[in-house]
C-alpha cells in the first residue's frame, strides 16, 4: 500500500473498499512517526555540538529504519489478515453443522485478524523507546519532530489497539480474548508513558 503515492493510498482508505482500514492506517501512521525520528537523527549526525552522540544517533537511525520497514509491511499484512476474516462471515449456516463450521473459522479468523494489529503495538512501542532518546540526546533544532514523531506513535498504538478490541470482542473463546486484551491494554498504558513523558520534555524544551 505505501508504495503507492500518498494521494493514492488515501484515495483507497477513503472509498468503500474493506482495505485497508483503521489498522493499517494505523501502521502507515507508525512508519511515518518513525522516519520522523530518523530525521532527528540525521540531523544529528555530523554536528560537532553533537559529536559524542553520533555513533549513538547512527545506530538508532539503523533501528528506526527497521522498524520503519517493518510497519509499511504490516500495512499490507494488516489487509491479507482481514480476507480471511471477510471470508468466514459469508460462509453458510444453513445447517447445523454449517453453523458449526461457521462458527470454528470464524473464530480462528477474528485471533489470527488480531495478531497483526498487536505486532503494530509492538512495533510502534519500540519506536517510542528510540524517540525518548532522540528527545534528550538529538539536534535541538529538529525537537519539535520529536514531538510530531511521538504523537503520531502513540496515535498508530492506540489506533492498532481498535482493532484488537473489535476482534476480541466478538470471540467465543473468553480466555484467549482476555489475554490478547490484556497484552493490548498493557501495551497502551506503556505507550502513554512514553509519550506522556516525551511530549512534556519536548514542549519544555520549545518553551526554554
Amino acid at each position: 500500500m505505501l508504495e503507492k503515492k500518498t494521494t493514492e493510498f488515501l484515495n483507497v482508505l477513503s472509498s468503500s473498499a474493506p482495505v485497508p482500514g483503521g489498522g493499517g492506517a494505523s501502521a502507515a501512521v507508525g512508519a511515518f512517526g518513525a522516519a520522523l525520528g530518523m530525521m532527528v537523527a540525521n540531523l544529528t549526525v555530523g554536528k560537532k555540538k553533537y559529536a559524542d552522540v553520533e555513533a549513538e544517533m547512527i545506530e538508532i537511525c539503523g533501528r528506526l529504519e527497521k522498524i520503519r520497514d517493518r510497519l509499511i509491511v504490516l500495512t499490507d499484512e494488516d489487509a491479507k489478515a482481514f480476507e480471511p476474516l471477510s471470508k468466514a462471515y459469508g460462509l453458510p449456516k444453513n445447517t447445523p453443522e454449517e453453523k458449526a463450521e461457521k462458527e470454528r473459522i470464524l473464530e480462528q479468523a477474528l485471533y489470527e485478524a488480531s495478531l497483526t494489529p498487536m505486532e503494530i503495538m509492538k512495533t510502534v512501542l519500540e519506536s517510542m523507546k528510540l524517540l525518548e532518546i532522540l528527545g534528550e540526546k538529538g539536534s535541538r533544532i529538529a525537537i519539535s519532530d520529536v514531538g510530531v514523531g511521538i504523537l503520531f506513535a502513540q496515535a498508530a498504538l492506540e489506533g492498532a489497539s481498535l482493532n484488537v478490541f473489535i476482534n476480541t470482542g466478538l470471540m467465543k473463546n473468553a480466555e484467549r480474548a482476555c489475554e490478547l486484551n490484556e497484552t493490548a491494554n498493557r501495551l497502551i498504558a506503556e505507550g502513554q508513558a512514553y509519550k506522556e513523558r516525551i511530549y512534556a520534555g519536548v514542549c519544555v524544551q520549545l518553551k526554554s
